[in-house]
């Protein structure tokens, strides 16, 4: 599972961690849902975060049994069943997802990595990858979204990889993600029905994708070092404290545009204000190995300080939603 946002267990109360599995769990069902069982590979915990701000904003939320179902049991559940998200908020989700990680999926097959190596099995790659864009599509037409936004930011961000050298400005880098992100934000407002919170959600959204690039750039610095794989950081010659200065005001920035948000109700708004705004500067203190989780099997940092968290070599736009398809997608509940 990949995401910037990863909380761990012991910090949410069994309340929010609830909720937050309601929402992950959501994420996966829409996308199988929609989009087939295959495409459950591109679940992920940012993802999530789109549905929790849906939700979060919505009146209706208040009526449960319009915003959850109860789903089988899952063996990634322990075999028990729960209380999923469901609705236009894991819908938007899912769509958002599956095009960022059909973006990856295209990059792994021209890259050769792994098995995709193979002539035959890049091509496969290529034609889940072409399923995917337009299955997404349809998901955000559906929404009233258009996912050609995101599809442009990819293939931008080819562009500016090439012309990027030493002095580069890194935000010019995070640009395309920043924009993509915004988009998928800034929607939220319009499915619930909140237009005044379009603009504020847009700018979180936008400070959000660059935390999500640029993190994703620290966690694998050392790696894509040693295997000689584009790195922004290093493409620039970005100095870490510089990055890291840029990174916390991202988290600052992201809590302001929070705070001129209006959610339904404090208690629908809890999730999305514990995860944007208390796990966010967890998030960059993991990445930098400035503070490591003292709960057992989180103890470790995963900044580059101790390499490369994932062992991703993909640092921009595809890293906010969408992780590399290379997983086995999980078992479909019963």
């Amino acid at each position: 599972m990949f995401g910037i946002i990863r909380p761990c267990r012991h910090r949410l109360s069994e309340t929010m961690r609830t909720e937050w599995m309601a929402h992950l769990c959501g994420l996966c069902l829409a996308l199988r849902g929609d989009h087939g069982q295959f495409a459950r590979i591109a679940t992920n915990y940012d993802g999530l975060v789109i549905s929790v701000l849906v939700e979060a904003q919505s009146p209706r939320a208040e009526e449960a049994a319009g915003w959850r179902r109860k789903a089988g049991p899952c063996p990634l559940r322990g075999m028990r069943t729960a209380s999923v998200a469901t609705g236009e908020g894991a819908r938007l989700a899912a769509s958002v997802s599956l095009v960022l990680a059909s973006a990856k999926l295209r990059d792994h097959a021209a890259d050769g990595d792994g098995a995709m190596a193979r002539r035959p099995v890049a091509a496969a790659a290529r034609r889940v990858a072409a399923s995917w864009d337009k299955a997404g599509a349809r998901t955000g037409s559906d929404l009233g979204f258009d996912t050609a936004l995101l599809v442009d930011a990819v293939e931008r961000q080819t562009g500016l990889e090439a012309l990027a050298g030493p002095g580069t400005s890194l935000t010019a880098l995070t640009e395309p993600t920043e924009t993509a992100t915004a988009a998928a934000f800034g929607h939220t407002a319009v499915l619930a029905g909140r237009p005044e919170n379009r603009e504020p959600l847009e700018e979180a959204g936008r400070l959000f994708g660059r935390l999500a690039h640029l993190l994703d750039a620290v966690e694998d610095l050392e790696a894509d070092a040693e295997s000689g794989a584009w790195n922004p950081i290093a493409a620039t010659g970005a100095d870490l404290a510089d990055v890291r200065r840029l990174c916390d005001d991202a988290v600052h920035g992201v809590r302001l545009a929070l705070g001129d948000v209006a959610f339904a109700s404090k208690a629908q708004g809890r999730l999305a204000h514990l995860l944007l705004v208390h796990e966010l500067p967890r998030a960059v203190d993991r990445a930098f190995a400035t503070e490591g989780c003292g709960h057992p099997g989180h103890g470790q940092g995963h900044g580059h300080a101790h390499g490369s968290a994932s062992g991703r070599e993909d640092t921009d736009v595809r890293a906010a939603f969408g992780p590399p398809p290379v997983m086995p997608p999980p078992p479909a509940p019963p």
